[in-house]
């Protein structure tokens, strides 16, 4: 009678870690970047709003890794 295995083997090619990906850089992985608003006719700046980042489109992650 042959002797009965008790350890288990390793598998060969383990399931590699979730890699979290990078953060936008243009809005910090916000998604939201700020955008100058102008008014008048000589179009003076007079304050920022919010708008959409258009290197993630509001995902947050970038998106070249």
């Amino acid at each position: 009678m042959a002797t009965k295995r008790t350890t288990t083997k390793t598998p060969k090619n383990p399931a590699p870690d979730p890699v979290e990906p990078a953060p936008c850089q243009p809005c910090n992985g916000s998604g939201m970047v700020p955008i100058t608003v102008r008014v008048g006719r000589k179009r003076r700046p007079v304050g920022q709003q919010d708008g959409l980042c258009l290197n993630c489109l509001g995902e947050g992650t970038d998106p070249n890794t």
